[in-house]
């Protein structure tokens, strides 16, 4: 097995050849704007996020213009990324730093995870990414690694836990942040099959053998995908009316082709997640 040592040269000689140093979030320290990064980032593509991260900074440049930003234009600014829970949860985490912490992020992990749509992954990637502070924190390019150098032969699942000792081992402490993004990019380049350096390929993905591991359900037809429709028709209408009208279910389900049943659970659950309010028994609005 690979010391320390040997591992971190590996990683760091593939980041220096190979590392995507272009990135706009890591040319910047200020903590609002990776933080923005951060929950774009999540169960997304880098070349998706690529093409809105500047456009939604330029158009909320920090956690005060978010705050006091109108749902509506944050949700329509968030459009095309998808999971649209992530702009809700921005939204209210923006509102949360204004007024618990004097519009200034907090640098503790446990103040972080208090935060709306902060867990334990996300604030370990805040502390190192924003503060440069050596917190262990698992996504999965880091996991992708470490299963392939530290398990290769695992006969059982792989638990985080089990990847969180060794994390520990070999975090670059002086320079964590750097050590993470050159974990993730050697992590990206083995998710199209490839070992940097080697010339190898994986036979399979890595990933495969964790315990968390869940293949993702197809996205076509899904509950997901009609969400998304539905919030679109919402956010498009408010845009052409102005203001924040309701809308009358019967052409919401004309609009999405959607049957009655279907169409009341999703709405229920849009509700219960804060997206949008009941006016009555044949009328909703997003929430504001």
């Amino acid at each position: 097995m690979l010391t320390p040592a040997q591992f971190n040269a590996i990683i760091k000689r593939h980041y220096r050849a190979r590392g995507r140093h272009g990135l706009l979030w890591r040319k910047t320290r200020d903590p609002y704007a990776i933080l923005v990064s951060e929950i774009m980032l999540q169960q997304t593509q880098v070349a998706r996020v690529e093409g809105f991260y500047a456009k939604f900074l330029a158009r909320f440049p920090d956690f005060k213009a978010l705050a006091e930003a109108d749902t509506v234009a944050v949700l329509k600014a968030w459009q095309g990324l998808g999971y649209n829970r992530r702009a809700l949860a921005l939204k209210k985490l923006a509102e949360a730093v204004m007024s618990e912490y004097g519009g200034k992020l907090p640098c503790n992990r446990a103040a972080l995870e208090k935060l709306p749509g902060i867990g334990k992954g996300t604030s370990g990637s805040i502390m190192a990414f924003a503060f440069n502070k050596p917190a262990i924190f698992i996504e999965t390019n880091i996991r992708r690694v470490f299963i392939h150098f530290f398990f290769p032969r695992a006969r059982k699942a792989v638990t985080d836990a089990a990847i969180e000792r060794y994390i520990e081992r070999t975090i670059d402490r002086k320079h964590p942040r750097e050590w993470y993004w050159a974990l993730m990019d050697y992590g990206a380049t083995m998710a199209t099959g490839a070992v940097p350096g080697s010339g190898a390929r994986t036979p399979v993905n890595p990933n495969r053998k964790s315990a968390h591991y869940k293949k993702q359900s197809a996205f076509k037809g899904s509950d997901r995908e009609v969400r998304g429709k539905i919030l679109r028709y919402l956010l498009a209408q408010s845009v052409l009316k102005k203001g924040n009208p309701a809308f009358r279910l019967g052409n919401i389900k004309k609009a999405i082709n959607i049957t009655d049943k279907r169409l009341n659970i999703i709405l229920s659950r849009l509700v219960k997640e804060g997206f949008i309010l009941i006016e009555d028994s044949d009328r909703i609005r997003i929430n504001k």
